[in-house]
């Protein structure tokens, strides 16, 4: 199925956090017909996202904050447990979560390996994560985490048992895509 797409018009309807764009676009389908269509595109930039993991202890390294989305979809508190992330900004996706997990988490890590690369809301959102995980020791923690006071981050740092992190999804304690998709990966993978 090879759609050909050209852009119509595309209109800014917010600069205010990130940039949110109604865009009109033709699109001509494999039978040569050609259809109008519009969509808003909510562009944040793309982003990074690790699991620290260690195979001695069998445990994982996970984050608590509060995610407005999800209290105003019904989330009580609006707390989310998740995997450490952050935007790329303008670094490459390796030194991202490696600055990214030292803010967050207060691990100092240097080998990071990436599994793979996925679209979390393609129908609506540009962003494309870079998915890693990486070894953790006790020794490579260098400060408590917790995130950058001047981002209005207030993290608080989980270490807990795969066997209990692959529990709280089934409980619907941890209900974050990304984080349900690395600590999967961990698993089918037998690295824990």
């Amino acid at each position: 199925m090879a759609n050909t797409v050209k852009i119509i018009k595309s209109e800014l309807l917010s600069d205010n956090w990130y940039i949110l764009k109604k865009v009109t676009f033709e699109i001509t389908r494999e039978d040569g017909s050609t259809e109008i269509q519009t969509r808003e595109s909510y562009d944040r930039g793309n982003g990074a996202v690790i699991l620290l993991y260690n195979t001695t202890q069998k445990t994982v390294i996970l984050t608590r904050q509060f995610r407005l989305p999800t209290y105003v979809n019904g989330n009580e508190t609006g707390m989310m447990i998740e995997a450490c992330a952050g935007l790329l900004d303008k670094d490459n996706p390796e030194d991202c979560i490696r600055k990214e997990t030292e803010e967050e988490t207060g691990y100092k890590i240097t080998e990071v390996q990436k599994v793979f690369e996925a679209y979390m809301s393609p129908g609506s959102v540009t962003e494309i994560l870079y998915f890693f995980i990486a070894e953790y020791a006790k020794e490579m923690k260098v400060s408590s985490g917790g995130g950058l006071a001047h981002e209005q981050e207030n993290i608080e740092v989980l270490e807990l048992s795969i066997t209990d992190a692959m529990n709280m999804i089934a409980t619907g304690e941890i209900k974050d895509g990304k984080t349900i998709m690395l600590l999967q990966h961990i698993k089918l993978s037998g690295i824990l």
